[in-house]
């Protein structure tokens, strides 16, 4: 590492410190202009009455947390005073949620608020401090990847499993942070589904029940390796990078209000594009842009020595950069819907919810041809496309989570499981979520079109609020990208993503996409298995002789590309499309012998 790639990590730890401490370097004073973002007068009134009965309006606050506790009391306040007044006496020319505190508004009129009210160095100076992280992020970032241009192409294998950022984690404390991480999420689901134990009780049966069945099957001389992704050794860097990872997918999913300070930075970028102020989805939305393609360009260095990985990396940073970020942003602008043309149910699961549907429809001739659009995806755009190329076509080339796995995860490849252990743990739980999202799917359908919320003891509502929680916040969010460093970067798109489910289920049935091996030229060097970041033993295919159809397979590539003697090689084809994976072209003397 020369000087100039120490400077560059020196300026990007600088620029993650100034961002985390950006978070308590405003004041906040809340006054009755700060609530006029509250458009209901009902609404805007108590909570003024309230404030002043409190004594908070008027008081000056140096800590975010201790304003929002002090609001939240107002607004329970508020809500009881509402709920006791409308029971009391209805006004008659007012809607019952017209006048009444939803929980859905609290949480919005909390974040407008913080915003509305803060004072101090981050509000005054947002673009400076949009520099100073962001900024100095991607300059931090260029000058530790440029120079590795510099060096020779080729995969090398330096220092993967003893960096202590890339290294992974011991047995026993990977396995004790993914059960703490579980029965956590667990605890809060209780108190997000508002103490209805049913669901996080009905998980949890799951979990312990995929478990029981996976042990059960399991045979000890095919377990493989049992703990292929455990070191000697834990890498405390990527602990820590990882704990840091999973608290801003907490922070994002579900407290969003203690983190307006950042929103506020990325105001000017958001008003230019939108023309609207940023939400905490914005600046996820560009913090995702930015990793991909800095981190993108890394790719490329390490990979410019083969052509199919510098286009696949390009594709991923056209699709989030222009499809996924700036295209939704501007059709905002123009008054359209917010949408991600290459957003596929079961992925984006409330592309069938009524209020998407409803916006849709009601938007013209435009909002018609996104719905429309979006279905034909599903039902021939996927099965169709990945009869000719595979799931790589989405998952390696177009999908937003697979370019963040593929970029800002790359590091991190060589920590997938390779055990069968996980291979089965693999199969229930990614088959078990697309049966979840196609049960919730078809109770929202049935809602929106007869008006009934229930088939007997489901009710959609619940259903999908249950799912939206633990398959498109906690699973997806912060297990799927905040175990980056601890079980791999392809978490989410191995063990929960159902569109890798629904594209896996076509891709092994019926697809001409299959990886080729040359057996007699493999030397066993493991750089195929040990780059796979969707787990599959890619050597124990290529010492066989035998093509990889495997569900799981993205098409990534890099196992072809690590490989010294080209044993590997990505084809379509539909000769043998029935039999090719039953074929063993390699016979050992041994396997004669034992045949006798």
């Amino acid at each position: 590492m020369n000087t100039i790639q120490k400077l560059g990590i020196g300026l990007f730890l600088l620029s993650i410190i100034i961002f985390t401490a950006v978070l308590g370097l405003n004041t906040y004073t809340l006054s009755e202009s700060a609530l006029d973002h509250i458009s209901n007068d009902t609404h805007r009134n108590t909570i003024i009455k309230q404030a002043k009965d409190s004594g908070v309006l008027g008081k000056e606050y140096n800590s975010n947390i201790a304003f929002i506790s002090d609001f939240k009391s107002i607004l329970k306040s508020s809500q009881a005073r509402l709920e006791e007044s409308y029971k009391a006496n209805p006004p008659e020319d007012v809607g019952e949620w017209d006048y009444k505190l939803g929980d859905w508004m609290m949480k919005d009129y909390t974040i407008n608020s913080l915003k509305a009210t803060g004072d101090g160095l981050v509000s005054n100076n947002p673009l400076l401090f949009l520099f100073l992280t962001f900024g100095l992020g991607i300059i931090g970032g260029l000058l530790f990847i440029i120079p590795k241009y510099k060096a020779l192409p080729g995969i090398k294998n330096d220092n993967i499993y003893h960096s202590s950022l890339t290294r992974g984690l011991r047995f026993t404390p990977r396995v004790g942070i993914l059960l703490a991480v579980i029965i956590g999420m667990l605890v809060y689901g209780f108190k997000y589904m508002g103490g209805v134990i049913f669901w996080p009780l009905v998980t949890a049966i799951v979990a312990i029940l995929i478990t029981l069945l996976v042990f059960s099957h399991e045979k000890k001389k095919e377990t493989g390796p049992p703990r292929s992704a455990s070191v000697p050794v834990t890498g405390w860097i990527g602990f820590f990078a990882g704990f840091y990872l999973i608290g801003f997918y907490i922070l994002l999913y579900w407290m969003p209000e203690y983190i307006t300070n950042w929103t506020t930075i990325v105001d000017p970028v958001s008003n230019m594009l939108s023309g609207k102020d940023a939400s905490q989805w914005f600046l996820y939305g560009l913090m995702y842009t930015v990793i991909v393609l800095v981190m993108g360009l890394r790719m490329m260095s390490k990979y410019r020595h083969n052509k199919y990985q510098r286009v696949r990396t390009a594709s991923v940073m056209f699709f989030q950069t222009g499809i996924a970020f700036l295209l939704p942003e501007i059709l905002t602008r123009l008054n359209y819907p917010y949408y991600d043309f290459k957003n596929i149910w079961p992925l984006n699961y409330t592309f069938f919810f009524d209020w998407n549907i409803n916006n849709l429809i009601e938007s013209g001739g435009l909002g018609i041809f996104m719905l429309v659009w979006g279905i034909v995806l599903i039902v021939l755009g996927v099965p169709i496309i990945t009869y000719f190329y595979g799931k790589r076509w989405y998952c390696s080339w177009v999908c937003g989570c697979g370019g963040l796995a593929e970029t800002m995860g790359d590091p991190f490849r060589q920590l997938s499981d390779k055990s069968i252990r996980a291979w089965q743990y693999e199969r229930y739980i990614i088959h078990g979520v697309l049966v979840f999202a196609v049960v919730m799917t078809a109770l929202v359908l049935y809602h929106f079109f007869t008006g009934s919320t229930r088939i007997l003891f489901l009710d959609s509502g619940n259903v999908r609020q249950w799912y939206g929680f633990l398959i498109g916040s906690a699973f997806a969010g912060v297990i799927g990208t905040g175990f980056y460093p601890l079980m791999g970067n392809r978490t989410w798109c191995r063990f929960g993503c159902p569109l890798a489910g629904y594209l896996g289920l076509v891709q092994k049935f019926k697809s001409r996409f299959r990886i080729t091996t040359n057996g007699g030229q493999c030397i066993s060097c493991g750089n195929c298995s040990t780059h796979c970041e969707m787990g599959i033993d890619v050597r124990h295919y290529a010492q066989r002789g035998q093509n990889i159809v495997r569900s799981s397979c993205v098409g990534c590539g890099v196992c072809a590309a690590v490989c010294p003697r080209g044993v590997l090689r990505l084809e379509n084809g539909s000769s043998d499309i029935g039999e090719r994976v039953d074929e063993i072209k390699n016979v050992h003397i041994k396997d004669l012998i034992n045949a006798e």
